[in-house]
């Protein structure tokens, strides 16, 4: 599976009648009814993505209990979308973000073109299928020769105009800008230098500056187990309060990130995961999206304790349920 954000593309995808709803699936819900939100949604399975997002939300956001919606298509499922639709309820716990900053500071050109040169090389690659990404190096190095011809221009640019890049990161009321900043700070040569930098963005107000800073924060989780001189250690904290985002992509990337900053099974982590992100990830690894609920699966196992070889025999054989009753047993 890869994400592809299909509501940039919302209009177009609905007018061409492109591909279809193949499945719908929720996060978010303990109290309301998903009868009452699947009817205001408004679509079902089989159906176009819905005519307008905001005007889904809407509806959704009336349904009592409810506090707010967030609707998020991803591909693909046999060739059709899954629609997430999640849910804040009234008194659930909250994923604060930051209030957007307000200066007028951009970053240089070189940095800026540089960037948009490199998501139309990734967006025509992964339009031909081509999404193999190297992390080891501590940032991305992409397969397509051409999206990472662009990367490895990042290296200098990152190590010339760090300042400039933590300056827009922090403070530039530009959502583009900061967004740009926060991809390309992963690949300046000290590691360490961005990791309060890479933090600080994950509770940024725009989603785009969340998700590029949580790839290099994995990429550098990757890059710390390798090499454990590094130095490098990163805190899970933000990634696990990000599993009760109403972003399905803010979820989706701390899955991600906490496989690998659980693989030692550190019991501090573990337990903070139990106690502030159980009830999320039991509903995501019950998702119908086998790859998007495999990562929420594995996690439940480490919180139970069982070996990873169970864990895998078990989701081989299709069991989750015998991983959501070992973790919830072991909480009582």
């Amino acid at each position: 599976m890869r994400l592809i954000s299909v509501f940039l593309f919302f209009a177009s995808l609905v007018v061409a009648q492109g591909p279809r709803i193949g499945i719908i699936d929720f996060y978010g819900l303990r109290k309301v009814s998903e009868a009452k939100v699947r009817k205001a949604l408004g679509v079902r399975e089989g159906d176009p993505l819905p005519r307008s997002k905001g005007d889904a939300e809407e509806r959704i956001d009336a349904v009592p209990g409810v506090v707010e919606s967030h609707l998020e298509a991803v591909c693909c499922d046999a060739g059709k979308m899954i629609l997430y639709v999640g849910i804040e309820e009234k008194g659930a716990i909250h994923f604060d973000l930051r209030e957007p900053p307000e200066e007028d500071v951009v970053l240089p050109e070189e940095i800026t073109s540089t960037y948009r040169r490199f998501m139309e090389n990734l967006e025509a690659a992964i339009r031909r299928g081509e999404s193999g990404d190297d992390v080891t190096h501590g940032h991305s190095l992409v397969s397509n020769p051409e999206a990472r011809a662009v990367q490895e221009q990042f290296i200098p640019l990152a190590k010339d105009h760090l300042a400039e890049l933590r300056n827009v990161l922090r403070n530039s009321s530009e959502e583009e800008q900061r967004a740009t900043a926060a991809y390309v700070i992963g690949y300046a040569p000290n590691k360490r230098e961005i990791l309060d930098d890479l933090q600080y963005a994950l509770k940024d107000p725009d989603s785009g500056v969340r998700n590029n800073a949580a790839r290099n924060l994995v990429a550098l989780a990757v890059l710390a187990r390798l090499d454990p001189e590094s130095g490098l250690k990163i805190e899970p904290t933000w990634f696990i309060e990000m599993l009760n985002s109403l972003s399905w992509t803010d979820r989706n990337k701390a899955l991600w990130a906490l496989q690998t900053l659980t693989d030692k099974r550190d019991p501090s982590v573990l337990e903070q995961l139990r106690d502030r992100a159980l009830p999320a990830l039991i509903e995501m690894a019950r998702w119908k999206s086998l790859g998007h609920a495999l990562p929420a699966y594995m996690l439940l196992g480490r919180i139970a304790g069982l070996p990873e070889q169970q864990l895998l025999d078990g989701w081989n054989r299709g069991d989750r349920e015998f991983v959501i009753a070992a973790v919830t047993a072991k909480k009582k």
